[in-house]
């Protein structure tokens, strides 16, 4: 029986998922070859790529190369296409974060839709919990997908969309004439080690560190 090729390509500067993906698991389907990669020069001929949390824009050489290039993103498309979906969702308020497993198109963003799923958040997870969360809600859409292919469809995205800009540091930056608890979804998609919130006070800049308390 001849087996599917599934490729994960991961992205070394955006390599943090790479620590909750279940990849024993996935190796030990007796359905599907699998390979890890970095790069896209080395992939082709794939019957299946899932490049997880990757960066950069897939040429659409690449995509004529591999038979189905799939892409987990964390908004209810067509809504918050774009940069840091699920961060610019809890920014909002949200707390119901749904995931859309797409077929990667030469725009953004913008192929079909195979299915949706959805994650309740409870409002007090900081960065690291929400990045635990995404990766086991992406681990098992991957799993879903896998168990019912090659019996998929797509639908056609339907409705207004929107699209998010990428996050720099200056959307790190806290008021400090505003309340903590009105800024307290943004202190809690800050990551303390690489991009925290932070704010100037006497021409002094401030960095602010958050986490819970242990018990």
């Amino acid at each position: 029986m001849k087996k599917y090729t599934v490729t994960f390509l991961l992205d070394k500067k955006n390599n943090w998922i790479s620590n909750f993906i279940d990849f024993r698991f996935f190796k030990s389907n007796q359905k599907y070859s699998f390979k890890i990669s970095t790069r896209i020069k080395h992939i082709k001929n794939q019957d299946i790529v899932f490049p997880i949390n990757f960066t950069k824009i897939l040429p659409e050489s690449f995509l004529k190369k591999n038979k189905l290039t799939l892409i987990v993103h964390s908004s209810d498309l067509p809504k918050d296409k774009g940069f840091a979906p699920m961060s610019n969702q809890i920014l909002k308020g949200k707390n119901h974060i749904f995931f859309s497993l797409i077929k990667a198109h030469k725009k953004v963003d913008s192929g079909g839709i195979c299915f949706k799923t959805k994650i309740n958040l409870d409002g007090t997870e900081l960065y690291e919990e929400l990045r635990k969360k995404q990766a086991l809600e992406i681990n098992r859409i991957i799993k879903k997908f896998l168990k019912i292919y090659p019996k998929v469809t797509f639908k056609k995205q339907k409705g207004r969309g929107s699209y998010n800009k990428k996050r720099g540091i200056i959307d790190s930056k806290i008021d400090i004439e505003k309340s903590i608890k009105s800024q307290f979804n943004l202190l809690r998609v800050c990551d303390n080690e690489n991009f925290p919130s932070y704010f100037y006070y006497k021409k002094k800049k401030y960095i602010l560190k958050i986490s819970k308390e242990r018990k």
